[in-house]
């Protein structure tokens, strides 16, 4: 956990001044402010489209009665995506991109799903306080 924050609150401002004075050497201070401007708006407008995308699959699937399970990893995702490009960095940008782009997304919730092995306890006749993985 320690490492975790000293990864977050250290290393990533070091790791995104670096490439912010790497791109402000080779296209000039001004333009490196509005190249990070401009992926801050368009990651706003893609984080909205996408989300709003996603809270309507929520919706269709409860209308349905399904749980949406998978949706609201993705909806987390598009969030966490959105909040990493309003961060100033080309690093954060990047990362924030990759989670608004669905097949990417798609990706990362595998691999969330496997790393965090969703567990579910299911109680009902004949399943008494049983514990399935979903």
């Amino acid at each position: 956990m320690l490492a975790a924050i000293a990864l977050l609150f250290i290393v990533l401002p070091i790791v995104e001044i670096t490439v912010a004075v790497q791109v402000a050497h080779h296209i000039g201070g001004l333009n490196t402010v509005a190249l990070l401007l401009l992926f801050s708006f368009a990651g706003f407008w893609l984080a909205r489209i996408e989300g709003f995308s996603v809270i309507r699959r929520i919706q269709e699937q409860l209308v349905n009665r399904t749980v949406p399970t998978n949706d609201l990893i993705e909806g987390a995702l598009v969030f966490a995506g959105g909040m990493l490009l309003v961060v100033p960095g080309f690093v954060t940008d990047a990362l924030g991109l990759l989670l608004l782009f669905p097949l990417s997304r798609h990706m990362a919730r595998r691999g969330l799903k496997r790393r965090f092995g969703t567990r579910v306890r299911r109680i009902g006749p004949g399943d008494a306080d049983r514990i399935i993985d979903v």
